[in-house]
């Protein structure tokens, strides 16, 4: 029996560029070779999903689901089904959560098989970080019921980089700094990183986010930044306090304001996002800390070290489910569902048409 997969593939020099693309998946070969075939149920698409595409090639993004002919498949979190197995203990129908390709379905080969998780080993992934290789059986974690998939979707994966980035900055002291700014405080990411910030307030940290006029009573109103500043506002912000700055937006305008305005008081400038991804900041000759990347994988690491086995999952799980407790009160899901709708939504999210309180579920399955 074959399986038509439909794929939705970017092109890498070109983010407005795109195609549907087709390929057969030979089902018995798959299993035959000890592989599962998952159809791919839904995903969530965000602002972070289009920082995976701006920096595709600088951060390995299109590694992962490789597409040809100069285009990508932008990776995305959401839930699969297993249509088909070769595999030992992995059954036909069982649900997975984990990182795919906006496509209909994917062919993995599941290593490392517990009855929580199991590992993709295709050897394209093998080099590329583990923790986007991992995939949740969620038949195994009863927590993960459907009825919070949309939030565990949409919002699960990018708190996360949103708890790593605030643990990074306690685990250095915040580098001296007294408040912590944020750029694109209306994305996702950047607001589970104010609801973590806050959680460490007992450390006295200030954080302040940035963001347009349009989206300013957004922000305010969620209430996760002790204080909410427009760009054109910037100058307007203390330049003698001492401050971290968390880099969202990408926006090599941003960055130079923000550099040139505070200084040699800016302790730490942390490049983390790419939604403003046209103006996208290159390497520059700033005034302040030298902008670095923030790289996830390497604190998941740390902390797997620092906290041994178990030991990040369950602090993260602690704020993942206060956070979930408050999204009620904003986050507006809105679901698609075919190829006319997913190329819909992604130009709206490249374009920044998608409002910040709503979260994009999508499925190519018609």
């Amino acid at each position: 029996m074959s399986i038509t997969n439909i794929a939705f593939d970017v092109r890498r020099d070109d983010l407005r560029q795109t195609r549907m693309a087709t390929g057969v998946i030979d089902e018995a070969a798959e299993v035959a070779a000890g592989r599962a075939v998952l159809a791919i149920d839904r995903f969530a698409l965000t602002a972070n999903n289009i920082t995976y595409a701006a920096f595709g090639d600088q951060m390995s993004y299109w590694a992962f689901f490789p597409a040809g002919d100069g285009y990508g498949r932008i990776p995305v979190w959401g839930f699969a089904d297993v249509v088909a197995s070769g595999v030992e203990g992995l059954a036909v129908g069982e649900r997975i959560y984990g990182y795919f390709p906006m496509a209909s379905h994917l062919v993995v080969e599941p290593v490392k098989l517990s009855p929580k998780r199991f590992v993709d080993g295709a050897a394209h992934r093998r080099e590329l970080p583990p923790v986007y290789n991992s995939y949740d059986r969620v038949s195994a974690d009863p927590g993960d019921a459907r009825a919070r998939e949309n939030a565990q979707m949409i919002l699960k994966p990018l708190v996360m980089t949103s708890f790593l980035i605030a643990d990074f900055l306690d685990d250095n002291g915040f580098f001296g700094a007294r408040q912590v700014l944020v750029s694109s405080a209306s994305s996702k990411t950047s607001l589970g990183l104010g609801f973590c910030l806050g959680r460490l307030g007992a450390n006295g940290i200030r954080s302040v986010g940035l963001t347009s006029p349009g989206n300013r009573a957004f922000v305010e109103s969620v209430g996760y930044f002790d204080a909410v500043a427009t760009y054109d506002a910037i100058a307007s912000l203390d330049p003698a306090v001492p401050t971290a700055y968390v880099d969202m937006a990408g926006s090599a305008d941003i960055l130079t304001k923000v550099h040139q305005h505070f200084g040699d008081n800016l302790v730490h400038s942390c490049r983390v996002g790419g939604t403003h991804w046209e103006g996208l900041a290159g390497r520059m000759d700033l005034p302040g800390a030298r902008p670095k990347f923030f790289f996830a994988p390497a604190q998941i690491q740390k902390r797997h070290g620092d906290w041994g086995p178990g030991g990040l999952e369950q602090r993260f799980s602690g704020a993942w489910e206060a956070l979930t407790g408050s999204v009620g009160t904003w986050l507006e899901v809105r679901e698609g569902q075919g190829a006319s709708a997913v190329e819909t939504a992604y130009r709206d999210t490249l374009e920044g048409r998608v409002p910040p309180h709503a979260g994009l579920v999508l499925s190519l399955h018609p």
